[in-house]
């Protein structure tokens, strides 16, 4: 059974949130929340099935965020106390107090149902925080040393990445949610190194990264025997293989490389904070602005895109947000028509739009919540083609796997993209890998040029961990499920050629 941390559960959390909301209401505020953080995390890298470093890190901290005579307020705190929380609920009035006059507009949130005292926990079988360090390495080193010990690897590099995040949230409504939830990441790397002429190639497992416990590396929810048995072969071929020809190709995605072309193409452009123009660090704004909703011509009529805190494993779900929302699911794409955005409490009341739902996240007790990514996935079509029959309707194209580099303009418009591996399409059937492709496109003509989505069978939850936001900057890990998809008549460029080599 999963249980809520008692360590985190013996912190005096009621206690806590009850004297700063109480302080809160005694300054006047329109609304106020208390949230208190206990953030766990590992980094373990091997380097040739060497271990090249571990860290174990953990952040323990609280936060008040108000709204006085409509204005934020927001300070945190370290010191679990009654008088530090207190002080720090005075702390943040003081800070819409100052803000005050550089304010432009009344800052008035949308309605919520309250629900009470909560808890939710993540869907995961083994907290990875119990499992000892050494087996950890030792597992990442027998897998390094699978992959080290095959023709045609010079080097292996091996990466997990771990998350143990604890909440507990608390707001003057009435709502009081604790939570706890598990995230886990792990890749390796085969490298192949051309001696001769000082060049070299890569091969990176496609796993996605999940909302699993230790259990994912043991093979539930992924076959890592499978995939490390297969990759020197492919690396050996894709160091073989001839630099692709430039030009109009068909192509079928698969979903370990579709989901990137989501988050940045679909993900961050309906982030209603960038579609108005609140809100462009690190991602810019987007080209899917407001006065469209309803009306832009997003993709093909087989385009169906859902925001969604639910899914189980994804990344990005929650029980409540971090503005005491409950998770759900709802259309930011219907038909291939642009009709919803993923809203914080903010702007659902800014823009008439009724409930929030849900994407306020703050990473980390010192920072105030954002208006955060949903798992955002592309639906498969209900008795749809399978990978095999999408690459059959090809004549002369592309099978894309696995994500690699990206590149897109500041309003979600113009991109290009890698992949692990590209394999070319010769009247219905595979031909071999192709190298130094990139698919180029504007989000508009891309998702206009999607012909056909797979069925079920063929989707995956794929995802970062890694997703940035705001100055101080913030972290999100974010999942996006999509299927094999067709899409027709895509440029695709020989990046050999384009870098004048």
């Amino acid at each position: 059974m999963r249980e809520l941390d008692p360590i985190f559960l013996a912190l005096p959390m009621r206690e806590l949130a009850a004297t700063a909301l109480q302080r809160a209401r005694e300054l006047g505020v329109d609304h106020a929340d208390f949230r208190l953080e206990r953030i766990r995390a590992q980094d373990i890298s091997l380097r040739d099935a060497k271990l090249e470093g571990a860290r174990t890190g953990e952040q323990l901290g609280f936060a008040v965020r108000v709204v006085h005579e409509g204005t934020w307020g927001f300070a945190a705190g370290v010191d679990l106390t009654t008088d530090e929380a207190a002080r720090v609920a005075g702390r943040a009035v003081e800070v819409a107090k100052a803000s005050a006059p550089v304010n432009s507009e009344r800052i008035e949130l949308a309605a919520e149902p309250t629900y009470g005292d909560v808890t939710w926990i993540s869907a995961y079988d083994v907290d990875p925080f119990s499992v000892p360090d050494a087996e950890k390495i030792a597992l990442l080193t027998d897998y390094s040393e699978r992959l080290t010990a095959s023709d045609g690897v010079d080097h292996v590099s091996a990466a997990l990445q771990q998350v143990l995040e604890n909440k507990f949230y608390a707001d003057t409504a009435g709502t009081m949610t604790t939570q706890q939830r598990v995230r886990l990441m792990a890749d390796f790397t085969a490298v192949a190194v051309d001696a001769a002429h000082g060049g070299f190639e890569t091969m990176r497992t496609v796993a996605p990264p999940v909302g699993r416990g230790w259990e994912y590396l043991t093979g539930t929810g992924w076959d890592w025997n499978a995939e490390l048995a297969q990759l020197p072969e492919l690396l050996v071929e894709k160091t073989k293989a001839p630099s692709v020809e430039a030009g109009s190709h068909d192509l079928v995605i698969e979903p370990s490389n579709l989901f990137l072309t989501i988050h940045e193409s679909i993900g961050h452009a309906t982030e209603l904070d960038r579609a108005l123009g609140y809100e462009a660090a690190y991602a810019g704004t987007s080209f899917a602005t407001f006065d469209q909703l309803g009306t832009l011509r997003y993709g093909s009529q087989v385009m169906n895109v859902t925001g969604d805190r639910t899914a189980e494993h994804g990344l990005a779900t929650i029980g409540y947000d971090d503005e005491g929302v409950a998770g759900q699911q709802w259309d930011l794409v219907s038909d291939g028509v642009l009709v919803g955005y993923q809203l914080d409490r903010r702007m659902a009341h800014m823009k008439g739009l009724g409930r929030s739902n849900g994407c306020a996240f703050a990473d980390s007790p010192g920072h105030i919540p954002l208006q955060r990514m949903a798992n955002v996935s592309l639906q498969p079509a209900p008795g749809g083609p399978s990978t095999e029959e999408l690459i059959g309707a090809v004549d002369r194209g592309l099978y894309v796997v696995g994500d690699k580099s990206w590149s897109i303009d500041m309003q979600r418009y113009n991109f290009q993209f890698t992949a692990q591996r590209f394999y070319k399409i010769e009247k219905g059937r595979l031909a071999g890998q192709v190298r130094d492709a990139a698919y180029q496109a504007t989000t508009t003509d891309f998702w206009r040029s999607m012909e056909a989505v797979g069925g079920p069978e063929t989707y995956l939850l794929a995802g970062a961990f890694n997703c940035g936001k705001a100055q101080p900057g913030q972290t999100a890990a974010v999942s996006h499920g999509c299927p094999s998809t067709l899409f027709r008549g895509v440029n695709i460029l020989n990046a050999r050629t384009e870098a004048g080599r």
